[in-house]
């Protein structure tokens, strides 16, 4: 796994970011996965010792809460972040690739409506697609219905060639 610890901010913000960094490598490793068992276990065997009471129950349920709770903003926030590089990865390959809509681009930062604007944009050039024989690429509807005439215009000269050949 890669070490995110090599990015070191500044201030409280940095050291708070540090440490999510390094509370998330460290709960998602084996070294936790164990320890956590561990005191499962040992809560476990306590049990006939303090009877199976009340308190032996309530120590590991607080436990458990406490750390579930803290999880939830840790494994949140790392999420943001992971999911905020992979879409700025995104956006530089849609931006360097020539001929790719630059729509696209914080395609994310869309509202819901101009999303599924998009989304039926995207399904009527796939289902110019499916009509033809094989998938060619298409940035906008405008594009790919001059493609898809001139893929039907070429296609029928070339059956007329072939049937005033024979």
């Amino acid at each position: 796994m890669e070490d995110r610890r090599a990015q070191k901010p500044g201030g409280a913000s940095g050291l708070l970011s540090r440490f999510v960094t390094w509370g998330s490598d460290k709960s998602g490793s084996t070294t936790a996965f164990v320890a956590a068992l561990a005191v499962v276990v040992a809560w476990s065997l306590t049990g006939p010792y303090f009877k199976y009471s009340d308190t032996w129950q309530l120590v590991i349920n607080t436990g458990t809460s406490i750390v579930t709770f803290l999880m939830v903003f840790l494994i949140q926030r790392v999420q943001n972040k992971d999911t905020l590089a992979v879409q700025l990865k995104l956006n530089e390959v849609v931006a360097a690739l020539e001929g790719a809509s630059n729509r696209l681009i914080s395609v994310e930062d869309l509202s819901v409506e101009e999303l599924k604007v998009l989304h039926i944009h995207y399904q009527r050039l796939s289902q110019m697609a499916k009509k033809d024989r094989s998938v060619t690429e298409s940035h906008s509807v405008e594009e790919a219905e001059a493609r898809h005439a001139f893929k039907r215009d070429r296609r029928k000269t070339r059956h007329q060639k072939t049937e005033q050949a024979d």
